[in-house]
């Protein structure tokens, strides 16, 4: 696909890259777009990406759908929207967003300054791109970009619930504890007193050291969840080559750090958050089994580093990502549902409608257990 159309002030490009090494080659140019995009993410920028398409993509199956301005004759002209997707034929065909079920945000690229044109371009691109398959978001957060292309599009679209996400006010960390009742909130200030008074310290990683800090992370993740339920995604070799390769730039860019925190000049707990224009989310962490034999707050330890970088005023949000873990609801945030975006052509609307059921099942199969849980129909 590569063709123009014509936009208010000027015309705009459009092109569908299936070539892994011109997805490498696009890393300089995709960063610029990326920096021009107030609603992104560290899951839609070119580190994250291409580095996840490095370790799970499969051959064939790319799909960059690009908008650029059209430049003048042999010039490539800049980037002013981008929908990093695959293709994918299982259980039905559909373009799905690069970074899979490891990225907890799905979204497209828009350059805020032309993202009106620039979006209505990439909802015509998309359309032709996406031939007889159907076009799905997952994990769209409320703001994202991709909500301005799902307004324009022409044929049959739905949007359904996905994962919830609990979010918390960019503010410092003792205004986080005010937001508590009397009781949990000296509680708080106890276990802050408590890592102090066990020596606990931290210690931001410089980015020449990122990668031997990331793989202690994993290590201590893998000791931490041993013998209890884990993501076993994380557990996996091509997750951290994935995540070491990708935390390096980010970090370098500014768009993650990573703490490592220490108790007798020991490392006994690395936590990795990755920071976006609107917020800051803790992503993994791991902790050695020492600190909680300590009777160390985890939970605190955490949220106080990842404050440290929302309560600055330059972000609006401290996200807890993706789960209402019940822990989380501690700190009283608010519950934010990710969006499922459904966009289908005329002749994939039938496709639509199957997933629009599936969701509708598997939304009621859930409602079901949780009432037989609470009735105590469950007890063995």
């Amino acid at each position: 696909m590569s063709g123009l159309l014509q936009a208010r002030g000027g015309t705009l490009r459009v092109e569908l890259c299936t070539d892994d090494r011109q997805f490498a080659a696009l890393g300089p140019a995709w960063d610029r777009l990326y920096r021009r995009c107030g609603a992104a993410t560290p899951f839609q920028s070119h580190a994250w990406l291409h580095s996840w398409w490095t370790s799970y993509g499969r051959p064939g199956r790319l799909r960059l759908v690009l908008v650029r301005d059209g430049g003048a004759p042999g010039e490539q002209g800049e980037l002013r929207a981008a929908a990093p997707l695959m293709r994918v034929g299982q259980p039905l065909p559909r373009l799905v967003p690069l970074g899979g079920a490891i990225s907890d945000f799905g979204d497209v690229l828009l350059d805020d300054e032309h993202a009106g044109p620039a979006a209505a371009a990439l909802a015509e691109a998309l359309s032709v791109a996406a031939r007889t398959a159907l076009i799905d978001f997952r994990e769209v957060r409320p703001g994202s970009a991709v909500e301005r292309v799902y307004e324009l599009w022409r044929g049959p679209r739905r949007r359904v619930r996905d994962s919830v996400c609990l979010e918390l006010p960019a503010v410092p960390m003792e205004e986080l504890v005010a937001r508590l009742s009397g009781a949990k909130a000296r509680r708080a200030r106890y276990q802050l007193r408590k890592l102090t008074a066990m020596g606990v310290t931290r210690r931001t990683v410089p980015p020449d050291e990122v990668d031997a800090a990331l793989r202690r992370l994993l290590t201590l993740h893998r000791l931490q969840w041993q013998n209890r339920g884990v993501t076993p995604e994380h557990l996996r070799k091509r997750f951290a080559t994935h995540l070491v390769r990708a935390v390096g730039p980010l970090v370098r860019s500014g768009d993650a750090v990573v703490t490592e925190f220490l108790l007798d000049g020991e490392v006994v707990a690395v936590d990795l958050t990755l920071l976006a224009p609107l917020l800051a989310g803790c992503y993994l962490y791991g902790v050695h089994p020492l600190l909680r034999e300590r009777k160390a707050n985890i939970a605190v330890m955490l949220l106080d580093t990842c404050a440290r970088h929302t309560g600055t005023g330059e972000r609006r949000t401290l996200s807890l990502l993706r789960g209402d873990e019940p822990y989380k609801y501690h700190w009283r945030p608010e519950p934010v549902v990710n969006q499922r975006l459904l966009l289908a052509r005329r002749r994939t609307a039938p496709l639509l409608s199957v997933v629009v059921c599936e969701v509708a099942a598997r939304s009621r199969a859930r409602e079901l257990v949780r009432g037989w849980k609470e009735r105590g129909d469950g007890r063995t």
